[in-house]
């Protein structure tokens, strides 16, 4: 039975180092289809986006008798889905792409819709759909990436990880309304 090292020698990692360095971080090991997680990644940029528009306009339009704990969860939520936008357009660079902040087509690029709900209930229930589906979207784009990719797969995870517990907090949210509008 042959043999294959575990790992490269370091003569060979020094040569590779060197070998198209203007790519920065994206070397010969590198396994992904890059275009198309840039791809990816500028859709998943869209949705966070175009949630923290809809958390922002339910943080000013909640209104009512628990209008002010539900009102704080929303500017939280859109505060943590900004962040998840700047990290996910930091990793578009460091991937070599261009992050697509561009109005025209957010929509079509995001995989949530921009719902805007007219009663507390109605603003909890859109972004807990919302949050419904980015969760099934990282899950499918963290099992693409798989082991081929990761840094991105581990930066989805932890969006994963916050956009469950938004969903935790959003159901709590509509437990706690019960039958109030």
């Amino acid at each position: 039975m042959s043999e294959s090292p575990f790992l490269t020698d370091i003569k060979t990692l020094r040569e590779r180092a060197r070998q198209e360095i203007e790519k920065g971080a994206i070397t010969q090991g590198y396994r992904a289809d890059r275009e198309t997680v840039i791809r990816l990644l500028n859709e998943a940029l869209a949705t966070e986006i175009v949630c923290v528009l809809r958390y922002k306009r339910h943080y000013y339009m909640a209104s009512g008798i628990n209008a002010q704990s539900v009102a704080a969860e929303f500017l939280q939520h859109a505060n943590e889905e900004q962040t998840h936008a700047d990290q996910i357009a930091q990793r578009i660079v460091q991937l070599g792409g261009e992050p697509n902040f561009s109005p025209e087509g957010m929509l079509s690029r995001s995989h949530s819709e921009y719902i805007e709900g007219k009663t507390l209930r109605e603003m909890i229930t859109e972004d807990l759909v919302a949050e419904r589906i980015a969760i099934d979207s990282y899950r499918d784009q963290i099992n693409y990436l798989a082991n081929n990719d990761p840094t991105t797969r581990r930066l989805l995870e932890a969006i994963l990880a916050m956009e469950e517990e938004h969903a935790d907090d959003l159901v709590s949210l509509l437990e706690e309304l019960g039958n109030d509008r």
